[in-house]
């Protein structure tokens, strides 16, 4: 899909750009960067959050493909793409996997092409969408998807930028959707180990961009899987979330998240 590149605008920063250049990559302006390293420079957690985010997905997707049998993902907000996309690690378990991405940022359709390389099994699919239009995702979703037979949706530190509780309805919209057997992967900041680190980033963040953020606390996270039946250990912080063998999980971080089943 061809892009004005009048709608990237160099000197704005972008939640996806700087997340991108927080996990190595290179998909990012110096606005990008400046804004990136005063955060961190406030709250260094903040690269522990993004690459225990990043090892939560790869965890929770290997969960549900091999474990429970799920062979379509609807990710929403999904970012620029780096290391370890949904369908790259869905698909190196299961070639047939089908996995449709969703964001609505220019930088992010610009890089489209990249997110819709798939196994020849399988199929990739990108959505230009807002989240606050959950009828239209699952409508245009189902363009790839199956409705069917259980979806696994994944909503991955998206959630903040709905800074009101509008969140919760729109979130149990797109679960309303779904058909049972399905499961939700959610995460997002908290202010748990450190208020004033992850308050000062909110402020840094919300100054300096255009696409506001807020820290929710866990027992506000486990409102969005309410009716649903959460995955042991349930809402915790992302790295303790399934840690891999002993002392290779990664530092307790500022961003809770779960896993549940639609019953």
């Amino acid at each position: 899909m061809p892009l004005d590149a009048k709608l990237i605008n160099s000197d704005v920063p972008h939640s996806a750009r700087i997340w991108n250049y927080w996990l190595g990559g290179k998909d990012c302006y110096e606005i990008d960067r400046l804004v990136g390293d005063q955060i961190v420079g406030a709250n260094p957690q903040i690269l522990d959050i993004a690459r225990a985010q990043r090892a939560f997905l790869v965890r929770t997707v290997e969960h549900l493909v091999r474990e429970v049998g799920i062979r379509q993902f609807l990710d929403v907000g999904t970012g620029l793409p780096t290391a370890d996309n949904t369908h790259e690690v869905a698909q190196r378990i299961a070639p047939e996997t089908r996995i449709v991405y969703v964001d609505n940022d220019p930088v992010v359709l610009a890089h489209a092409e990249a997110l819709l390389t798939s196994s020849p099994e399988g199929v990739t699919a990108y959505i230009d969408a807002d989240i606050r239009d959950p009828e239209g995702i699952l409508r245009t979703a189902a363009e790839t998807l199956d409705f069917t037979r259980p979806i696994a949706l994944v909503l991955l530190g998206i959630t903040a930028h709905i800074v009101d509780d509008q969140a919760y309805d729109i979130v149990g919209r797109l679960v309303e959707g779904l058909p049972s057997g399905s499961h939700v992967v959610l995460c997002d900041d908290t202010e748990v180990l450190d208020p004033e680190g992850m308050r000062t980033m909110i402020e840094q963040w919300n100054e300096a961009g255009d696409n506001p953020r807020v820290n929710r606390s866990p027992e506000q996270l486990a409102r969005f899987f309410e009716g649903l039946e959460l995955v042991d250990p349930g809402v915790v912080s992302v790295s303790r979330w399934r840690p891999g063998p002993a002392g290779t999980e990664g530092p307790e971080v500022d961003d809770f998240g779960g896993v549940a089943r639609k019953p």
